[in-house]
């Protein structure tokens, strides 16, 4: 079992700056990819940004520029840098790590909330 806890969600001001950590822990196991998903209300559950195991990324349209995702594979860690916040990021965010062994599997984070006011 391997288990997600998320820290670094809040309130913040519009063009201000917040940085998510995600820290995963369980029995042994390595990482596939590692990832950020958000939900805002009334909306279904996007990706924001993915990192895979070798290094690359990708990233929603509407955060490109804004985000950045980094893994530290070490401390099976993954992190979202969010810079020049929006209302419209206001939402849920979910940090989400695939496992290649020892099966492949998808866990989930509980979830932060990011506000952004006005």
């Amino acid at each position: 079992q391997v288990q997600l806890v998320e820290s670094g969600g809040g309130l913040v001001q519009a063009g201000g700056s917040l940085r998510l950590s995600c820290a995963a822990s369980g029995s042994r196991f390595s990482i596939d990819t590692m990832g950020w998903y958000r939900q805002a209300p009334g909306k279904q559950r996007e990706l924001v940004a993915l990192i895979t195991s070798g290094g690359s990324t990708n990233y929603a349209d509407s955060v490109k520029g804004r985000f950045t995702i980094s893994g530290d594979n070490a401390k099976n860690m993954v992190y979202l840098q969010m810079n020049s916040l929006k209302p419209e990021d206001t939402a849920v965010y979910y940090c989400a790590i695939t496992t290649a062994t020892p099966f492949k599997y998808l866990y989930w984070g509980q979830g932060t909330q990011v506000t952004v006011s006005l």
